[in-house]
């Protein structure tokens, strides 16, 4: 990736170590001389850069929830910060921490920092030389411990409920350190590839045995030594008693089984069923006697009586559909046993009703607006109210566009709010 040229102007020779994303164009440089803060061009400020050497005195974090600034203190600048996003903590901390321990002469040319680790007021980093050790609200300052590889003569790890203790010994002296459990691995880890890489082995155990202090005079004089391996412990495993025979009876039949259930005869399993299929069939022998009286009854008075001889053929064609749809709705009365009191001539005249619908009305059925007082919209409709639709559509689709433009500008507001700036 390429530098912008305002930083290019600002290295002075220097070379860049490392440089983080900040959101957007926005970056962090990081060269052996100082930190640089390069903000791009945008809506709330113009193309700019902020140093920050690394010679400070102390150096301090606000953690927000969407920002977080850095604070670092030098003797006679006083007080300079920058923010950055909270999701670019972690990425922004531990460069910057590496160029002040090496502006401040703690960590020696070509000594890398591997890790940065930070468990509330206590601050753990891991070189390829040394393990550095601050407790307190800053992430570092003068109050600063650090344990020189060359120093440590034992490693080992106590595990807790909580926390996993690490027993960092140097030059005999155990110093404990308290890391959470759901990352004390990740600590070990680094810290034994470390102090392997260091003294040139491969396992925990060769470490021990390369650095550890001889102790063999020490434990002469120890008295637990001297006795012995001491007293044998009572057995915890006594014999066990003789196993004690089982034996296993056989039972009959249980006295509680019911005995087999007997078969009974239909009209005594279910004495509904014969007087329900009963009464089905006299109801349908009834309905079949009067629909059957009704057909003839009706087919008897709607016969045409003939007195005129000049009838034409398409009356008798309209008088036989009509005899037929009363003939019908007579069986449809006796079937339903209505009570109503409708006359078979009440219904003929319905019958006739229904087949002299008008034209109109047929073309109406079926539009989706029937009994609403509504019309459908035909071609016929008003050229004005067409072209004021077709304004409306085009007034929207500006409207749109103006805001899509304006959520635009607005995603990036906040974009460069949550940079820093």
């Amino acid at each position: 990736m390429s530098v912008p040229g305002i930083v290019q102007s600002t290295l002075d020779g220097d070379e860049i170590a490392a440089r983080v994303s900040l959101g957007g164009e926005d970056e962090l440089f990081i060269t052996p001389r100082s930190s640089i803060v390069y903000r791009a061009d945008g809506l709330l400020s113009d193309e700019s850069i902020d140093e920050f050497p690394h010679d400070a005195d102390r150096l301090t974090l606000s953690e927000g929830r969407r920002k977080t600034r850095f604070s670092l203190e030098y003797a006679l600048d006083g007080t300079r910060d920058f923010t950055v996003p909270s999701s670019k903590t972690e990425a922004v901390l531990h460069p910057v921490l590496a160029g002040i321990l090496n502006g401040n002469g703690i960590t020696d040319p070509g000594e890398t920092v591997a890790q940065t680790y930070r468990f509330s007021e206590l601050t753990l980093i891991v070189t390829s030389d040394r393990l550095v050790k601050h407790i307190g609200e800053a992430v570092w300052d003068g109050d600063f411990e650090q344990y020189h590889f060359d120093d440590v003569t034992n490693l080992s790890f106590e595990d807790g409920s909580v926390a996993t203790q690490i027993v960092l010994e140097v030059d005999g002296r155990p110093q404990r350190i308290k890391a959470p459990n759901d990352e004390a691995t990740d600590v070990s880890e680094r810290l034994k590839r470390a102090l392997f890489a260091y003294h040139d082995v491969d396992s925990l155990a060769a470490l021990n045995d390369a650095v550890g202090v001889d102790d063999e005079e020490d434990s002469r004089d120890d008295p637990t030594v001297a006795f012995g391996e001491g007293v044998d412990p009572l057995d915890a495993n006594p014999p066990e008693p003789d196993d004690r025979e089982t034996v296993e009876t056989g039972r009959g039949p249980s006295e509680s089984e019911s005995p087999p259930e007997t078969p009974t005869s239909a009209r005594a399993r279910d004495p509904l069923e014969s007087t329900t299929e009963a009464g089905t069939d006299a109801s349908v022998g009834s309905v079949s006697d009067s629909s059957s009286s009704s057909s003839s009854n009706a087919e008897t008075r709607s016969e045409p009586t003939n007195a005129t001889a000049g009838t034409t053929e398409q009356s008798t064609e309209t008088a036989t559909v009509a005899n037929g749809l009363a003939g019908s709705a007579a069986v449809t009365e006796s079937e339903s046993g209505s009570d109503a009191g409708a006359t078979p001539g009440a219904t003929s005249d319905s019958a006739a009703t229904s087949v002299a619908k008008s034209p109109t009305d047929e073309n109406t059925t079926g539009d989706g607006f029937e009994g609403s007082g509504f019309q459908a919209a035909t071609p016929d409709t008003d050229p004005e109210l067409l072209a004021r639709l077709a304004d409306l559509e085009a007034t929207v689709a500006e409207q749109n566009d103006l805001l899509e433009q304006q959520q635009r500008t607005i995603e990036q507001l906040i974009e460069e709010l949550r940079q820093g700036r």
